[in-house]
């Protein structure tokens, strides 16, 4: 695989002169002339850019930017370092639950003027963070738009799943709003089977599992709308909704060599989750050289679990039940201020200030009956609640030198945390994250970024608060006593831009981590999340977008992808320095997640348009590597195969868009393999191994979509 990266790499990397020519020679003239009047900082696409692609929202519109990556944000308390990378006429909305690739979704392509990425500050936006943003620049006094989108998925391994979102855009009093509903059959599915072997790598099972998941989610409501009262501008995002579904799993577990009975296990899992979220901005220049922006937001999740698992010796002999009920409530308020100041002369001074309150409540009510009668399970740590009161602050400033740009500013936070229930305590916490951001922009064409920052995750809550794990006979507990991980964090962004679409940015990081937040031995049983050490992760990244006219494939592009990584702690139970934990489990296909700890990840995707005949097609392939986690008395290691898609499009009819995909073509294994030791992991023999393989199978999706 280490050597099909390099092949793909230097294949984009030959091409890229090639394609220089060749895009300069095919960009429109109009097109030129807008794009060369463009700043270092910035680049700008106008909406005619987007026209080969038949674009029917404003998400169509900045999925194909060259050399951009849409970015949802993180799903982390607080609302500076959460957002995205996406701007609307300049502000960042004002939602974390409302990502910005819905809220892109429900914006007619017909109200965008244009697009710009910017790469370094102007017009005293923060870019918090991001190497560039993109720049949504909509339209004034457009009409009343309904825009509309269908899709039906058909899957061997899973029940249909289709959805449908209707939104509203249009004016009233001033007021720009956007109102609409969005409804969603869910649906997914898995097949295939465990294989368990003893310490010596005998078989002595196997088990023919199934995984089939059912669900509906409702947004009720979302709305977003800004207007001016007076000298203030304001902005209020709103979204509620419910999700109702549940999962089936049954194995069906003999012995090998048989000997009677077969064992049936059968687990349901059972979700019911209403969200709320409320937020809301006012920003007006308080003088001429000062601005100032408040932010208010709420949000509310709720969620139930009931979970029931089903051991039956066939042909009805129960052998086992249990049944755990939780339920986990979480509330987050935020205010937010933030100043720009504009007093002298090639600065911008920026204040921010930040308070939250962030609080989750837990339960667990656990029985398991073996055929005496039900007993209660007690769980330590799952009857909890978490409270944390935060605030932070960041004055930075931004100096335009020629062509440097100085962005560095000092930042602190201070928190709160008390736990009470099943634990009582309570911490305080200060820390410190000065940053220091240089760019250089020799030419609109080439663009170098170097960047120092001191990173403070946010803790997830759930972390705090136990829980039960049947489908693997496990318990999930919390550490009452977890800190947040701290990374010193320094990148090297070079970016390199020809003609309208070919872009090519190179990156190079050092991550130096203290606290790491990994899995900390508890007993030689059990973990629970908690901070191992110091580690340290670096890697590289490269990102192209290439044309191919050159090729004689007349609108048609590659853009490619690729990072490669390595990282390293200090195993906290064999004391030997192996490469951090990777998050998540599964993704499923078309969700190969890129900032991960594993050990590389590519994507490979090509796309050609006919303009006259308003067609379209392309493919893409993906694929990323192993991704252990390490427990104390066990190794899991997560894999799957080559992702392979393509798709067809067109809008020749009645302006809808008619798009069919084909995804996961290989149906690629999703492997898991489990080594169980006798007691802590490296430590002592093999108890045994489980290896699981399931397929998802090949999905076929048809979208319709159009506004009018």
């Amino acid at each position: 695989m280490k050597i099909l990266l390099l092949v793909l790499f230097f294949l984009v990397s030959y091409l890229s002169p090639l394609s220089i020519g060749a895009t300069e020679h095919q960009t429109d003239s109009t097109e030129t002339q807008e794009l060369n009047e463009q700043q270092d900082e910035m680049v700008t696409y106008p909406a005619t850019f987007f026209s080969r692609y038949n674009p029917s929202t404003a998400l169509e519109m900045v999925r194909q930017l060259p050399g951009f990556i849409l970015d949802d944000g993180e799903s982390i308390r607080g609302f500076g370092e959460s957002v995205g990378n996406v701007l609307i006429n300049d502000n960042y909305p004002s939602a974390k639950q409302d990502s910005p690739t819905a809220i892109l979704s429900r914006i007619p392509a017909s109200r965008v003027e244009k697009i710009e990425i910017i790469r370094s500050q102007v017009r005293g936006i923060d870019m918090r963070g991001h190497p560039v943003l993109a720049n949504i620049l909509l339209l004034d006094d457009t009409p009343v738009a309904v825009q509309w989108e269908w899709f039906g998925t058909q899957s061997s391994r899973a029940p249909f799943r289709t959805g449908l979102n209707v939104s509203l855009s249009d004016s009233f009093k001033a007021i720009d709003y956007s109102i609409g509903v969005d409804v969603e059959r869910q649906g997914s599915g898995e097949r295939g089977s465990d294989l368990v072997f003893d310490g010596n790598d005998n078989l002595n099972e196997i088990r023919k599992e199934e995984l089939r998941e059912y669900g509906l989610r409702l947004v009720g409501v979302f709305l977003n709308a800004a207007t001016w009262i007076g000298e203030s501008f304001i902005q209020i995002n709103a979204k509620t909704g419910v999700t109702r579904g549940a999962e089936y799993l049954t194995s069906a577990r003999k012995s090998v060599p048989f000997v009677p009975p077969v064992e049936l296990q059968s687990l349901k899992f059972s979700e019911y989750h209403p969200t709320f979220e409320l937020g809301m901005d006012i920003e007006r220049n308080l003088r001429d050289d000062l601005s100032a922006k408040a932010i208010f937001l709420f949000t509310r999740n709720n969620t139930e679990f009931i979970t029931r698992q089903t051991n039956v010796d066939l042909p009805d002999t129960q052998s086992l039940f249990r049944r755990s009920d939780s339920g986990r409530l979480e509330k987050e308020s935020i205010v937010r201020l933030e100043f720009n100041w504009d007093r002298f002369s090639n600065h911008n001074i920026q204040l921010n200030m930040e308070g939250a309150l962030n609080t989750l409540d837990g339960d667990l009510v656990q029985i398991m009956d073996t055929g005496a009668g039900p007993l209660p399970i007690i769980v330590p740590g799952a009857n909890s609640r978490v409270e944390e009161l935060r605030g932070d602050f960041l004055l930075k400033d931004t100096w335009s030198i020629g062509n440097i740009e100085l962005d560095y500013g000092l930042g602190a936070e201070v928190s709160n945390i008390s736990q009470t229930g099943d634990v009582d305590q309570e911490r305080d916490f200060v820390f410190l994250k000065p940053q220091l951001v240089a760019t250089y922009s020799k030419s609109d064409r080439h663009q170098a970024t170097l960047l120092f920052i001191r990173d403070v995750s946010q803790l997830d809550f759930n972390d705090f608060v136990s829980a039960s794990v049947f489908e693997d006979d496990d318990l999930a507990l919390g550490n009452p006593d977890l800190k947040p991980e701290k990374t010193w964090v320094s990148e090297f962004i070079n970016e390199w831009r020809w003609g309208q679409d070919s872009v090519y940015k190179l990156s190079f990081y050092y991550h130096k981590i203290n606290d790491v937040d990994d899995l900390l031995p508890l007993t030689p049983d059990f973990e629970v999340p908690g901070n191992i050490g110091n580690g340290y992760r670096l890697g590289v990244r490269f990102e192209s977008t290439t044309p191919l006219d050159w090729l004689g494939l007349e609108n048609a592009k590659l853009d490619f992808k690729v990072r490669w990584q390595d990282s390293s702690v200090t195993d906290p139970v064999t004391g030997r320095g192996r490469q951090l934990t990777a998050r998540g489990f599964f993704s499923g296909p078309t969700n190969i997640r890129f900032n991960n700890e594993n050990e590389y990840v590519f994507d490979l995707a090509f796309r050609q348009d006919f303009q006259q005949s308003k067609i379209s097609w392309g493919w893409d392939f993906a694929e990323q590597a192993k991704r252990p986690r390490f427990k104390v008395n066990e190794l899991e290691v997560f894999n799957e195969g080559l992702e392979a898609n393509v798709f067809v499009e067109t809008t020749r009819w009645y302006g809808v868009k008619i798009r069919l995909d084909a995804r996961n073509l290989f149906n690629y294994d999703e492997s898991r393999n489990r080594t169980i030791y006798i007691g802590e992991r490296g430590q002592t023999p093999v108890e045994s191994r489980i290896i699981r393989d399931r397929t998802v199978g090949t999905r076929f999706t048809l979208t319709l979509s159009s506004s009018f």
